[in-house]
């Protein structure tokens, strides 16, 4: 079996590898320096396009189109890119093991990989149902959605079943894409979901309610507070019925699951430093390991803002992220400092006309503002936290480019708050006083 060595490794392929290596590569990372190991067929590209235009049924987004860095405006890296610069591009590789103390990765072929410094980037993967079970949830066109691979059998799906029945399972992130690209694809859709309302990590009950309202206006049937405890098969092992807990049964073509993620670290369980389900890292992502980093999904980090520590799984966090994690790399061979990360949440999400960005935290007292009916021909409204006299978070739904900017600024800034009843009346005006 083969071995081959490298001064550096990123471990994964998703857009953390992408940001990370156009940061190798501003950094003078030196030819056959750097290697990429991902088990995907295609180079870095940016995940959140595919629960959206990938799935248009006209105009849709594919590849080379949405490789990194395009997301944030940056250059979009082929797969020549990486060869010009010298980077090693490994794909289709799936590591097995890893030894970080002997710095060694073996993959499923038995190839060894020896790395000097190495940057875990192995980002989540889906929950599924035979995960926990759930009967009948092997069957064909039960989907669920995290890398191309997925989107395509999804595309697939959609037109041999063209205009027929799909039920979605869950309703946060993937549930409300999801829903929404399979409405503009002229399925009937039900959504169904355990809790009292959609994103409930994130929405209030006033927030979820314009979309819920939204959702049910453009067709989408949403059923709350049950969930899907079975599957029935036709003759071919398709999914026929879904079985709800509360005794429902819904008729089903496509099922489409979205019930959350876990974060890759199996690899490198007893071997590292790990807290809140991910690896625990400095403000640089160096990990408790010597040599070895930590970024995006997988990352525990420090929130210099709130002075703790958390995970975040978003695509703002593994592009920023990976940047610090290269940055300081650099910065310690050459025996200096870099600023500690000091990262702004930031929530984003598309469907139908709709467009939304949330920052800061979403804890203490909530307060809408704005124009929130759902039958409104361009409805816009916004939300702030408060928290000990001070507006921690802030949430807009059709804002400008502008108006975006200046409710982070305040998630930033956190003002004091006089009042709840103020900030309901000024709305925007209150965020761009800042």
């Amino acid at each position: 079996m083969a071995e081959k060595s490298f001064k550096y490794v990123i471990i994964g392929g998703g857009v953390s590898a992408g940001y990370a290596a156009r940061e190798f590569a501003k950094q003078g990372v030196q030819p056959g320096e750097l290697a990429i190991i991902s088990k995907e067929a295609v180079a870095p590209y940016e995940r959140p396009a595919l629960s959206k235009a990938y799935l248009f049924p006209e105009g849709a987004a594919r590849l080379p189109g949405f490789h990194v860095c395009v997301g944030s405006g940056g250059e979009k890296l082929l797969p020549e890119w990486y060869t010009e610069k010298g980077i090693e591009l490994i794909l289709n590789t799936e590591i097995v093991k890893a030894d970080l103390a002997s710095k060694s990765l073996t993959s499923a072929a038995g190839d060894t990989f020896k790395y000097k410094i190495l940057i875990i980037a192995t980002g989540s993967t889906v929950l599924k149902l035979t995960d926990f079970k759930v009967e009948g949830a092997d069957a064909k066109n039960i989907l669920y959605l995290r890398e191309i691979d997925d989107a395509d059998k999804l595309v697939e799906a959609i037109k041999a079943k063209k205009n027929g029945k799909a039920v979605v399972v869950g309703g946060g992130y993937i549930g409300l894409e999801l829903s929404a690209v399979l409405r503009i694809n002229n399925f009937d859709v039900k959504m169904v979901y355990p809790e009292p309302w959609c994103m409930p990590r994130l929405f209030t009950a006033d927030i979820a309610a314009f979309y819920e309202g939204y959702y049910e206006k453009k067709g989408v049937n949403i059923i709350k507070g049950t969930v899907a405890s079975g599957f029935t098969k036709n003759d071919n092992g398709e999914v026929k019925e879904v079985q709800l807990k509360d005794g429902r049964v819904l008729e089903a073509d496509i099922v489409v699951v979205g019930v959350g993620a876990r974060p890759l670290t199996n690899l490198f369980k007893g071997q590292v430093e790990e807290d809140k389900g991910g690896i625990k890292t400095d403000a640089c992502f160096k990990t408790s390991v010597p040599d070895v980093y930590a970024v995006g999904d997988v990352a525990t980090f420090p929130m210099k803002m709130y002075g703790d520590i958390r995970r975040v799984e978003h695509v703002d966090h593994s592009r920023k992220s990976a940047e610090q994690a290269v940055k300081a790399i650099f910065a310690s061979e050459k025996g200096e400092d870099i600023e500690a990360y000091d990262y702004l949440p930031f929530f984003y999400s598309r469907s139908f006309d709709l467009s939304w960005q949330f920052y800061g935290d979403n804890v203490g007292d909530a307060v809408i503002f704005g124009d929130h009916d759902p039958a409104s021909p361009k409805a816009k409204f916004g939300s702030y936290w408060i928290k000990d006299g001070k507006v921690v978070g802030a949430f807009l739904e059709g804002g400008a480019p502008d108006e975006n900017q200046a409710i982070a600024k305040v998630a930033k800034a956190q003002p004091a708050a006089s009042s709840l009843e103020i900030l309901a009346k000024e709305g925007l005006e209150f965020a761009s006083k800042i």
